[in-house]
């Protein structure tokens, strides 16, 4: 199986506490997910909802040409006010584990994502991900920095 590695790290002008009550609640995903991908929380979560290991969450999503996909992760790890990962248990890749840290630094938080992820269909995925995948993930990654910026300001 052909893996592929992600490394996004962010600098956000908020508390380690803040950054971490917002991106510990699977509802504010869909805040900092492009609109093109009609990304919706489908499970039965509130606001006040925070993950913890074992957490189940499913998705509606709509990874390419506006067709709808179920996606169902898991919340593995949480180690609060640290890191959390999250892994596919069903969707659009073969593989997918997503580490999020958390750091306090002066003035504010390093946010470090590392995503490892394959894709299904052997050598037409790998295809697949040079032509379209690899792009498209780094669009979601590139505007989730910018959406992350305007909610919390620019470091």
């Amino acid at each position: 199986m052909k893996t592929y590695t992600l490394h996004y790290q962010q600098k956000i002008p908020i508390s380690l506490e803040k950054a971490w009550d917002f991106f510990s609640s699977p509802l504010n995903l869909s805040k900092i997910t492009p609109k093109s991908m009609s990304f919706i929380v489908t499970s039965d979560y509130t606001e006040k909802t925070k993950m913890y290991e074992g957490m189940i969450i499913t998705y509606k999503v709509s990874p390419l040409l506006g067709i709808k996909m179920d996606w169902m992760t898991e919340i593995t790890t949480v180690k609060e006010n640290k890191y959390f990962i999250d892994e596919q248990r069903f969707g659009p890749f073969k593989f997918w584990h997503h580490e999020h840290h958390f750091e306090e630094i002066e003035g504010g938080v390093l946010m470090t994502d590392k995503l490892t992820y394959a894709i299904p269909y052997g050598i037409i995925g790998q295809l697949a991900n040079s032509i379209m995948v690899s792009k498209q993930t780094k669009e979601i990654f590139d505007f989730r920095v910018k959406a992350v910026d305007e909610i919390f300001g620019v470091y």
